[in-house]
């Protein structure tokens, strides 16, 4: 075949297909969903909202905010939210975006697990202004979302986690104290006088005027002590009659510091201490004929080893024969263990919002913070340094 027909005849072929395409060709889109390349959460719902709700296999936390400013944890006895948990939900919200839609087929949704987690916002008047279910992770990366019920899913790339423990939503802070704005300091001591510091502008170090004889307080001692208090924070709460928290106010050491602007806080830490108490042995067994047989520590005195004596060097019983006085001692006695530390806080300031947390319930704090504390007035302190000796007089 010749070149000149063999190029008409592909020239031919290229405008039958480009006419089969045009004929052929499927119909421009009218228009791209509107929430694809949009925030998930938009600045408009946002500003509208009074409460922000959290949903998942039944449980609920919801946030509800202050007219003044401020947000609380509605299941949790009304307490502040924590606002920098808060803000992070927030901010994945406002920076994740919608990517695509994934289906509006009904039936395909029912797959996705949308509608077992959702968060809520609404306004005053508690109607929904926005609200999201939360579905399963995307194969690809990222989940799958819905808004309001609608029958879209959406892919988004949203990583969050829901917790629903509404005391994890609290502000645990109990104190909020920088080191340089308290001005003085008094803690007591299980046995002796307290110890009172001070300082006149806070790059002074703290002086007591009690000190003793070549000794000064240790700085990073002082700082760290006033670090652990001013940072309080509890880990869980209980009702105020609870009796460990009675026993562990009434326990309690007190350490009180005063602000450079004239506040003042009195913080008393304690726990219930651990306890040795008598068992009454069970009957036939040795050493007792009853319940009550060794119910007083008298009747322990009765069956103690003679002095000098010890229980480890009592021999063990022969088969048949019954336990002697030192096994009797450690058998009928029990010991409970020391309970919770708990923290009370009284601020001078009546309507700080420590005074009113402090009447709502009883404060469990770190263990840490109450088996740190200095055990003496000895600990806090540091020999002074020694002025240089003179130098020897030079040679006439």
């Amino acid at each position: 075949m010749k070149l000149k027909p063999l190029l008409a005849v592909v020239a031919l072929l290229a405008v039958l297909s480009a006419a089969v395409y045009f004929v052929g060709r499927p119909a421009k889109p009218t228009g791209l969903d509107p929430r694809i390349g949009q925030t998930l959460l938009t600045a408009a719902s946002l500003d509208q909202a009074s409460a922000l709700t959290l949903t998942e296999n039944g449980r609920t936390v919801t946030l509800n905010k202050l007219p003044a400013g401020g947000w609380t944890v509605q299941e949790y006895h009304g307490f502040p939210a924590d606002f920098t948990k808060l803000s992070r939900l927030v901010g994945d919200l406002v920076g994740a975006k919608v990517e695509r839609l994934v289906s509006q087929n009904p039936e395909r949704l029912q797959g996705f697990n949308l509608g077992d987690a959702r968060i809520t916002l609404s306004d005053a008047s508690g109607k929904a202004v926005w609200s999201l279910d939360l579905g399963k992770n995307a194969e690809g990366g990222g989940r799958l979302v819905r808004y309001d019920a609608e029958t879209k899913a959406y892919l988004t790339r949203l990583s969050v986690f829901l917790d629903m423990e509404p005391k994890n939503w609290a502000d645990a802070s109990l104190l909020s104290l920088k080191t340089d704005d308290i001005a003085g300091v008094e803690l007591s001591f299980a046995e002796g006088a307290p110890l009172v510091a001070s300082r006149t502008k806070k790059e002074d170090p703290f002086t007591a005027a009690d000190a003793p004889a070549g000794q000064q307080l240790s700085r990073a001692k002082i700082d760290s002590l006033l670090s652990t208090i001013g940072t309080l924070r509890f880990s869980d709460t209980s009702d105020l009659a609870e009796p460990n928290a009675v026993a562990a106010k009434a326990n309690a050491r007190t350490l009180a510091v005063k602000t450079f602007d004239g506040r003042s806080y009195r913080v008393a830490i304690g726990r219930k201490p651990e306890q040795k108490i008598v068992k009454a042995p069970e009957a036939g067994k040795a050493g007792g004929t009853g319940p009550t047989a060794l119910g007083s520590v008298a009747d322990l005195a009765k069956v103690a080893p003679s002095s000098g004596a010890t229980t480890a060097s009592a021999p063990a019983p022969k088969p048949g024969e019954s336990a002697g006085p030192a096994a009797v001692v450690e058998n009928a006695t029990e010991t409970i263990p020391a309970g919770p530390v708990y923290a009370f806080v009284a601020a001078s300031d009546a309507a700080a919002p420590v005074n009113q947390l402090m009447a709502k319930r009883s404060f469990q704090v770190f263990e840490s913070t109450f088996t740190t504390l200095p055990q003496s007035r000895a600990d806090l302190f540091e020999p002074a340094p020694t002025a240089p000796a003179a130098p020897a007089p030079g040679p006439n």
